[in-house]
């Protein structure tokens, strides 16, 4: 079974103590695991998609605008992967199964070419490491799921800023969407 790991805005502003919608501490923590099971899949020559949100500065027509404060701006530090994930992703960007792909909505499917990369390479089963698990984490499971992918999430390399919203999607993946939650 081909298998790729999708690494959702695991980004300054989503995990940094001053991101400007930060996970903060529990973003933070995830980050040696985060980097070891992507490493774990760049060794084994698997696909690695890193799915990064990106916006425009003052975009008024986009539907994000109106529910958080400006994030993930194009151009700006908060946009860049954080940490040890930053550093993985530079010393492998060259790498022909390692993907940056810009997201523009919480599912990394919606507007990309996300599905037709992993058609291509007859993926059938996703693993979601990243934040938020109850955004983008979730919306892309659930793309995902309505697309006929298998989905594995990470427990232990997912995090959110909302712990009950969080608990509420873990529960989701498994009994809705028949995700595999594996540490």
């Amino acid at each position: 079974m081909a298998k790729a790991l999708i690494v959702i805005d695991y980004t300054n502003d989503f995990v940094a103590d001053n991101g400007a919608l930060t996970c903060g501490e529990p973003g933070i923590a995830i980050e040696n695991d985060i980097t070891a099971i992507t490493q774990e899949f760049i060794t084994a020559g698997d696909e690695v998609i890193f799915a990064v949100d990106i916006h425009t500065e003052g975009d008024k027509y986009h539907p994000e605008t109106k529910l958080f404060p400006p994030h993930n701006i194009e151009g700006t530090e908060g946009r860049a992967l954080f940490g040890k994930l930053s550093e993985l992703y530079v010393q492998n960007q060259n790498q022909p199964h390692v993907h940056w792909m810009d997201k523009t909505r919480y599912s990394a499917f919606a507007g990309t070419n996300l599905d037709m990369i992993l058609r291509e390479r007859g993926i059938t089963e996703l693993h979601l490491v990243g934040v938020c698990t109850s955004i983008c984490v979730l919306h892309t499971a659930m793309e995902a799921y309505n697309k006929g992918y298998g989905i594995i999430i990470h427990r232990n390399a997912v995090a959110d800023f909302n712990p009950e919203a969080e608990r509420w999607a873990l529960n989701h993946f498994t009994t809705v969407l028949g995700a595999q939650i594996i540490d």
